[in-house]
């Protein structure tokens, strides 16, 4: 997971460099890799849906990119060279707007409409406490699946792969890795935390590169790359001075 996460980061670096702009890859349908999820994260950071984040150049990020290119005047091609590469690296990250009492009265996770098949927006919160239990119990079933590096099915997973996976089962496509997912929903105070709202931390490198979801108790349910899906406490001696922040996804 180091090496995968390290490795796009310095795609995205080398990408939005203003200085190697020029250099960029051009990226078109059946495209994959680092490359295409630097495209995927940008896209989606500044509001359009390319679907999962997941390297692979398909349709949804094709519809994207010429979204993208119709917005920007550019000649909609659906291929991202050096003109859409220079628009994406100028473009502002979508403003998140308040969110509505009502909003958040969801239907049943078996008839989620409202964020199927979407990469669900920053900021908001997902789940009523019901619809939370539901996710934990989910996330529970798979409680000693082994860690694998970049794993996101049940043959192996690694800690954001699990939570990507979990919540697709339930009906919410959220960001592959775990810096992604640290920008859903909103701050929050341990004390403040209900199960299903996530936990992040600092593990090895700065920033948020280990995540989980809280179970209640002062526990939480991750993907150990030692032992697989387990329960931990957040007070444990390893955890605890690594916790970077939770953040608040279940509507109180």
């Amino acid at each position: 997971m180091k090496i995968y996460i390290f490795a796009i980061i310095m795609t995205a670096a080398i990408i939005f460099s203003s200085q190697t702009i020029y250099a960029a890859p051009t990226l078109l349908l059946d495209s994959k890799g680092a490359d295409v999820i630097t495209l995927q994260e940008k896209l989606y950071e500044i509001g359009y849906d390319v679907g999962e984040i997941d390297g692979e150049f398909g349709n949804k990020t094709k519809i994207a990119v010429e979204n993208f290119q119709r917005d920007q005047k550019i000649t909609v091609t659906g291929v991202v060279n050096s003109a859409t590469w220079r628009a994406l690296k100028k473009a502002k990250p979508l403003k998140l707007r308040p969110i509505k009492k009502s909003e958040n009265n969801l239907p049943p996770l078996n008839n989620l409409t409202k964020f199927n098949n979407k990469l669900v927006p920053y900021g908001t919160l997902l789940l009523n406490k019901s619809q939370a239990e539901t996710l934990v119990r989910t996330a529970k079933k798979y409680i000693g699946v082994p860690y694998v590096f970049g794993g996101t099915t049940p043959a192996g997973f690694d800690c954001s792969g699990f939570l990507q996976y979990v919540f697709k089962q339930n009906g919410i496509l959220i960001p592959r890795l775990a810096d992604e997912q640290y920008k859903l929903g909103r701050a929050a105070k341990l004390t403040e935390l209900d199960a299903g709202d996530l936990v992040f931390f600092t593990t090895y490198e700065p920033g948020a590169s280990h995540c989980g979801i809280y179970v209640g108790g002062g526990q939480f349910l991750h993907t150990s790359s030692s032992r697989g899906v387990r329960i931990d406490y957040l007070s444990n001696e390893y955890w605890s001075p690594r916790f970077l922040g939770a953040k608040k996804i279940v509507e109180i």
